[in-house]
């Protein structure tokens, strides 16, 4: 890897192209190398946890209004929608918005933290949906998500978004955009501006994740991959990008980030080099933020130990700057103890998903967030018992750069009321690589199974999942089939209206964005 320094520039000082940060991610996105075959088979499991999640979601309001308005856009060749028949086809930035909003509807799919939070798995959408609208096959699928990873993983460890409170689909935009650019094998000049526009577009600040949380929580993933598509459409088309995006005298860095006296230090992968980043990722097992999933593992082993919760007096938890503040006490959100809070809310409230994950042994991606559930008193009764202060040795394992020391959980202290102690601590949680029970290719199937049952049906599930089995030889002919098709009955007709709603039709343009483009 290679250490890049990244800061403000004078206009005056016109920054050659090649010193310019976006064209260094372009030089990786390009850079033909091989993907390893350990890298690839990681790359088919994440396409099965996202087919998952997606499946789970399919009647969620925000999911049906986002296909709805996927369904406006037809058109040929076109991208498939998770739920729809395979033969429906919709323009590839809207299957990116839909499928995108499938995908984060739950919160429930892979997660990479480090200065920055991320979840990987959403490049997925954008880059497949150009895959399969372009007529490509899935060797370069696999470049394409290998190269999106990558970029992701990379911009997260050096470029802290949070501290500024700008969201992180700011780096999700670049990477995407990057990802599309690789599987497409565009020439440098063009990934370079088609991420400097993705990233100019995508720069939206932490309000999505904060307070009363609303369903942009979901959309606004899909909202960066539907930018990084129509970013790459208009390069192709000859047009730029603001440059240096990064670095500019009005730039991001300037602006938005730590301003012109500060500089970031990337590491990117030098020339050659494979792109290995998606190794680094994890997924969930529970449907929460991922800075919860190691504690909810803490509370079912906790939870026999401490037997009657009516005793317990307090319940502290002890972690990282990030889980205090993001969705610990440290947030000062009054909504996150809140039985009438939205589920997205409850989501980042660890005070909330410890009570329950306590009272219930374990977690459940829709009964744990139930209203109902929510507000049942003994709940809130433990629930508000709970609080999380920041330990400085778990912020410094949440940052460390060894990956055997890097840490995601905390230590719990419960307090009952005759004065007994109860301590308890975790790392990672159980699925995590450095788990007690590793998530591998078994494990994301029967994710997948789990979640798709009732609403997938069984042979559409073994077609999927042979379909994932042939990924890096699966021809341009079968792309569509990394898709699932759900029981027609399932998806009734919304409720709310649009303005698209009336011209949503099976009849399809003849043209198409980045049509022109072939293997």
């Amino acid at each position: 890897m290679k250490l890049h320094c990244v800061r403000t520039h004078k206009s005056a000082d016109n920054l050659p192209r090649a010193e310019q940060f976006a064209w260094k991610i372009a030089e990786v996105a390009t850079d033909p190398v091989a993907v390893e075959p350990d890298v690839a088979l990681m790359i088919g499991n994440r396409i099965i946890d996202n087919a998952a999640v997606a499946a789970a979601s399919l009647t969620r309001r925000p999911v049906v209004n986002a296909r709805f308005q996927a369904n406006a856009h037809p058109f040929r060749p076109g991208a498939t929608v998770f739920g729809m028949s395979l033969h429906r086809r919709v323009s590839p930035e809207w299957a990116a918005w839909a499928n995108g909003v499938a995908v984060r509807e739950l919160d429930f799919h892979d997660t990479f933290l480090a200065a920055d939070y991320s979840h990987p798995g959403d490049n997925i959408p954008p880059v497949l949906a150009v895959v399969q609208h372009c007529g490509l096959d899935g060797a370069a699928l696999v470049r394409g998500l290998a190269a999106a990873y990558q970029i992701q993983v990379d911009l997260v460890k050096g470029i802290c978004l949070h501290e500024h409170k700008i969201d992180h689909i700011a780096h999700l935009g670049p990477s995407a955009a990057a990802g599309i650019g690789a599987a497409l094998g565009l020439p440098t000049e063009m990934v370079y501006q088609a991420v400097q526009q993705a990233l100019h577009v995508t720069t939206t600040t932490r309000q999505s994740r904060k307070g009363e949380i609303s369903s942009w929580k979901a959309y606004a993933p899909a909202f960066a991959g539907k930018m990084a598509v129509e970013a790459v459409d208009r390069v192709m088309r000859g047009e730029g990008a603001p440059s240096p995006a990064w670095e500019g005298e009005d730039g991001f860095i300037a602006w938005m980030l730590g301003g012109p006296e500060v500089s970031y230090l990337v590491r990117l992968p030098e020339k050659g080099e494979p792109k290995r980043a998606i190794l680094e990722t994890y997924t969930k097992e529970h449907s929460a933020e991922y800075q919860s999933q190691a504690l909810i593992d803490l509370a079912r082993r906790m939870g026999p130990r401490i037997g009657d919760l009516s005793r317990v007096k307090s319940i502290v938890i002890h972690t990282s700057h990030h889980t205090h503040y993001v969705i610990g006490t440290g947030a000062g959100d009054p909504q996150k103890m809140d039985p009438k809070a939205s589920r997205e809310t409850l989501d980042h409230s660890i005070m909330y998903i410890f009570a329950v994950a306590l009272e219930d042994g374990g977690w459940h991606h829709e009964r744990s967030y139930a209203p109902e559930r929510a507000a049942r008193p003994a709940t809130v009764a433990l629930w508000h018992k709970i609080s999380t202060v920041e330990d400085s040795e778990w912020t410094r394992r949440y940052h460390s750069h060894n990956p055997k020391e890097k840490a995601f959980g905390g230590r719990v202290v419960v307090r009952l009321n005759d004065g007994r102690v109860i301590e308890d601590s975790i790392a990672v949680a159980d699925a995590h690589p450095l788990g007690a029970r590793p998530f591998e290719r078994a494990h994301y199937i029967a994710k997948f199974r789990t979640l798709a049952e009732g609403i997938i049906t069984p042979s559409e599930q073994d077609r999927f999942l042979a379909t994932v089995e042939r990924l890096p030889t699966l021809s341009a002919d079968h792309m569509s089939g990394l898709t699932v098709a759900a029981d027609p009955t399932l998806l009734a007709p919304s409720d709310t209206t649009g303005i698209f709603d009336w011209r949503a039709t099976d009849a399809a343009p003849a043209a198409a964005p980045l049509s022109a483009v072939s293997a």
